[in-house]
């Protein structure tokens, strides 16, 4: 008799957590919350949610204008993904603090420009002219190995993306590197003959690309290593709120918008 009564009520309990998944599931809308820097990820997630909507996905995004937030909030669960980084920086980020974040999708690059200052033109470049460059220590080598691809200086490839001007082999300017945090870097330019300056920076300063004497192409090294990507927990990746987020930044109305609105100083890397 007791071993009916279990088998009952084990078959009882089995429907119940049947019917409760049912309840969770049926007709539900998944919601998503993510952290993003205001420009241009936030911008570019408000059409992405546009297209999340089509598909009954929620989309709340968050704004942050610091670098830390992002991923602790993301790590702790407050999030369930941000976009505002690269992945060097998120490698770098989990080896500090101990967290857990991987990349699910990589999106855009920011390419960074080299922007006239006191000196308009590459010809007109004098000799011990200064060049200010982002003084953080994955910018700053971007920025370096973008003045070697503009001919001007050359650098130890051996330092590759870690490298400073500490590495510079070769300088026949005897140009001056002025490092600068890379906020600053708009505010500098009538200080300097030149500076490299950040795509999302450019774009806060009201600056184009187009300006710029030298900038990341959209095939070399460093937009491949450097592009922005949606970041989760480790685990989620395949989470359906996650790829159905991935698919909306993927799509053509998005490639459209970062096309038209940021006229290359944002570049689709789908």
């Amino acid at each position: 008799m007791k071993k009916i009564v279990a088998l009952a009520l084990g078959a009882l309990l089995s429907l119940t957590l049947l019917a409760g998944c049912g309840q969770q599931t049926a007709g539900e809308t998944i919601k998503i919350k993510v952290g993003a820097s205001p420009a241009p990820h936030a911008e570019i997630l408000e059409v992405a949610k546009e297209e999340l909507a089509k598909k009954g996905v929620e989309l709340e995004i968050v704004q942050f204008t610091d670098y830390v937030m992002p991923n602790t909030s993301l790590e702790d669960g407050s999030l369930d993904a941000n976009y505002f980084q690269h992945k060097p920086y998120l490698d770098d980020f989990n080896a500090n603090n101990g967290t857990h974040l991987v990349s699910a999708a990589a999106i855009h690059y920011e390419p960074l420009g080299l922007y006239p200052g006191k000196t308009t033109s590459l010809d007109a470049l004098a000799d011990g002219a200064t060049i200010a460059v982002p003084n953080d220590t994955t910018n700053e080598a971007r920025a370096l190995l973008l003045l070697e691809a503009a001919g001007l200086i050359k650098v130890d490839p051996a330092a590759g993306f870690t490298a400073t001007k500490l590495d510079i082999t070769e300088n026949p300017k005897n140009i001056e590197i002025l490092e600068i945090e890379a906020a600053q870097l708009p505010r500098s330019l009538q200080d300097v003959d030149m500076a490299v300056i950040n795509g999302n920076y450019a774009i806060d300063a009201g600056m184009k690309v187009e300006d710029a004497l030298a900038k990341e192409e959209k095939d070399s090294d460093a937009a491949q290593t450097y592009g922005n990507i949606v970041a989760v927990r480790e685990g989620h990746e395949n989470d359906e709120g996650i790829v159905a987020l991935i698919e909306a930044l993927k799509s053509d109305a998005v490639r459209s918008f970062i096309e038209e609105t940021y006229e290359g100083a944002v570049v689709p890397l789908f």
